[in-house]
């Protein structure tokens, strides 16, 4: 009797993959979809004190702040041996017509592990993001479904990805909390290369690109770590700064302008790290409340709201 081809996949491996990754999108509700796009939230990361939310748990686009997860599943396969840094990688026809922003790679050439991690990092590559996507998971889509598990094991529990870019997709979505939690992940499991979250600019083929975190050497202490944009997401930056022993991680969803997202992030890792040094003679609650209590609207003067973008884009961000 022929068997049917699909019953081929079905190998232990990929049948444990299927499953969990059906749990994991069991979460959410099949049609979730952000109401509204702003959203933030202040994280001591040692600590894990919540020092501010608005809207944390709510469901929001996270655009290429994606691409934090797929680096995380890269930073994996290298701790594995799965993958080295000097690897070429090659290039498909699908991830050589990736929307923008992007390398523009050619379909047949490759890139280096190592260049591929810093066009994420930098210039947001989202052609680069599918070439790693079917080197680790075969397909996109089965990429995106070990990144949608593994972030359940790293207890993101309202997030779930169908592709590794951040381009638009209504099914992809994620919270501040858990863009939070991801972010102090990948510094706690993967110290030795979060640095490179703090690489400034990075030349390839004979451009330069700059990386896309405009806080960067302008605001005290921030070393990393990712941008994104999309005109259904808004202006989105997951922030980390580092002053003395206190590591502080930020999360800004939903910006109406590139400014206007790094203005508040700015204000809220100021106002994070007064109220974590301040010596008045108050409990840690209320010194926390008054740190924030001038920035708790960001409709008002820095500008992040959830209306109308004036930004036309993929994810160029």
């Amino acid at each position: 009797m022929k068997v049917p081809a699909f019953l081929h996949w079905l190998t232990p491996k990929n049948l444990i993959t299927f499953l969990a990754f059906a749990a994991a999108c069991w979460v959410l509700p099949a049609h979730a979809e952000p109401s509204d796009k702003y959203a933030s939230i202040v994280l001591d990361a040692e600590t894990k004190q919540v020092l501010h939310a608005r809207y944390a748990d709510s469901p929001r686009y996270p655009a290429s702040l994606t691409k934090v997860m797929t680096l995380y599943m890269v930073f994996d396969a290298l701790d594995k041996g799965e993958l080295k840094l000097d690897e070429e990688i090659p290039v498909s026809y699908r991830a050589s017509r990736a929307a923008p922003s992007k390398l523009n790679l050619r379909a047949g050439s490759t890139i280096k592990v190592e260049d591929a991690i810093l066009a994420l990092v930098t210039k947001s590559a989202n052609d680069v993001a599918i070439v790693l996507a079917e080197r680790l998971g075969g397909s996109e889509s089965r990429f995106a479904a070990l990144m949608t598990v593994k972030s359940r094991a790293l207890g993101m529990y309202n997030t779930r990805f169908y592709n590794a870019s951040g381009l638009p997709d209504a099914r992809q979505i994620s919270t501040a909390r858990d863009l939070a939690i991801l972010g102090n992940k990948i510094m706690t499991d993967h110290a030795d290369y979060y640095e490179y979250f703090a690489t400034k600019t990075f030349r390839y083929g004979g451009a330069v690109y700059k990386n896309h975190n405009g806080l960067l050497g302008k605001v005290d202490g921030v070393d990393g770590i990712k941008t994104g944009y999309t005109r259904a997401s808004g202006f989105n930056l997951l922030a980390s700064a580092k002053r003395d022993k206190t590591r502080i991680i930020t999360v800004v969803l939903g910006g109406e302008s590139s400014r206007a997202r790094n203005d508040h992030v700015a204000e809220l890792l100021e106002a994070a790290f007064k109220a974590i040094e301040k010596t008045a003679p108050a409990s840690p609650d209320l010194r926390t409340r008054i740190a924030f209590e001038n920035i708790q609207n960001p409709q008002g003067k820095t500008g992040v709201t959830g209306g109308i973008l004036l930004e036309q884009g993929s994810a160029t961000d």
